[in-house]
């Protein structure tokens, strides 16, 4: 296990450096006319960014951080990386070892021709865990304790930045997933023209919260439209693009998550809603594929889909009808295993049940059948 370099900076900066940002935000938030910077970022005095944006230790690197092109073949220009957020608990880390495993999977099928490159998963919590060896992992500090205020999606875009400052990414893509996110095929380079490949999800609606928005999408940068209805993930993205979008979601976050209005208005998806700021910031645009990604219990089919995002739980009574809301005599959901990993072999779903969560069953299964020590890991 490997280290790379960088300045140390004090924990004291870093949070000065974080007292800063917010006094900044805060005058931001109080006027809706407040100037943004000339290349739309939200950022702090430059002498204060510079510190902001530097991890308070040299960031542990495990076995593969970085990798897609193989030693000894050419380097794949239209290659991604595919990079996965997480904390170091228990109900993550079952998370990422089975998208890790479909992962590699779909990766093995798609050949040495294929556009998937790397994979990391960007550790947040400041330490090494017991997987480092199993999934190649780049570990980033957490925010400041309190700074999240109990929303532990705001690490995400700090954690970001952190990777795509240190770590050495040899593709020119990026796919931001997410650990419960199951690649069901090898996934092309969607992205095109300049332009993102993102999954459109129905509850971002820019234009509906047009007035919560334009605290920090002013008018001057163009009609609210200009935000695309995206979240973080999943998304393809090149590198160069991703590397000026994530401070400013970050600080878009940040600020968000600040302004009691913003944090009511949007609550669990704020995080997703600063992305999609960020990238209308800086003028990226997004082909809109609801082709990238199916949500099981409301797709019914897999279908050409490439990934299966199990967020909802599925719950069906035994004659295969859903009982979403209730909790059914079947049922799949992944908070069930908040303090334990699922069990090998979990039951397949009753006859009647979609097809889309009949396959999600036998991934996961699939998966923890295959997996060393699936059994022995407890937490």
């Amino acid at each position: 296990m490997g280290c790379c370099g960088g300045n140390r900076f004090s924990w004291s900066l870093l949070l000065l450096s974080f007292a800063v940002a917010l006094v900044t935000y805060n005058l931001l938030l109080a006027s809706s006319h407040a100037p943004l910077a000339s290349d739309h970022r939200l950022l702090l005095p430059t002498t204060t960014a510079a510190a902001f944006t530097q991890p308070r230790h040299r960031p542990f690197l495990s076995s593969g951080d970085g990798g897609g092109a193989e030693e000894g073949r050419p380097r794949r220009r239209r290659a991604f990386h595919t990079a996965v957020t997480a904390s170091d608990s228990v109900y993550t880390a079952w998370q990422c070892r089975v998208m890790y495993y479909w992962f590699k999977k779909a990766k093995g099928r798609g050949g040495g021709d294929g556009e998937m490159g790397g994979f990391t998963r960007i550790l947040h919590s400041g330490r090494p865990d017991a997987f480092m060896n199993e999934i190649p992992t780049f570990v980033a500090d957490p925010l400041p304790d309190g700074l999240d205020q109990g929303y532990i999606v705001l690490n995400r875009p700090w954690a970001f930045v952190q990777w795509l400052q240190k770590a050495n990414i040899q593709e020119d893509y990026i796919l931001m997933a997410e650990p419960d996110h199951i690649i069901v095929k090898p996934i092309p380079n969607l992205s095109k023209d300049g332009l993102a490949a993102a999954f459109p999800f129905f509850y971002i609606e820019p234009k509906k919260y047009e007035p919560v928005l334009r605290k920090f999408f002013h008018e001057d940068k163009g009609p609210i439209t200009n935000i695309d209805p995206i979240g973080n993930s999943p998304v393809i993205i090149d590198k160069e693009s991703l590397m000026k979008i994530a401070p400013t979601w970050m600080n878009v976050s940040l600020a968000m998550k600040k302004d009691p209005a913003t944090d009511k208005a949007f609550g669990w998806v704020l995080e997703m809603y600063a992305y999609a700021v960020a990238s209308a910031l800086h003028g990226v645009g997004n082909i809109l594929r609801k082709d990238l990604m199916i949500q099981p219990p409301w797709d019914l089919e897999v279908g050409e889909k490439f990934i299966i995002h199990y967020t909802y739980g599925c719950d069906y009574d035994m004659k295969g009808k859903l009982t979403y809301g209730k909790i059914g005599e079947w049922r799949f959901d992944k908070r069930s295993y908040e303090g334990k990993p699922p069990p090998r072999n979990l039951p397949l779903p009753p006859d009647g049940v979609p097809q889309s969560v009949v396959t999600l069953v036998k991934m996961v299964n699939e998966a923890t059948a295959n997996i060393p020590n699936w059994d022995a890991f407890t937490g």
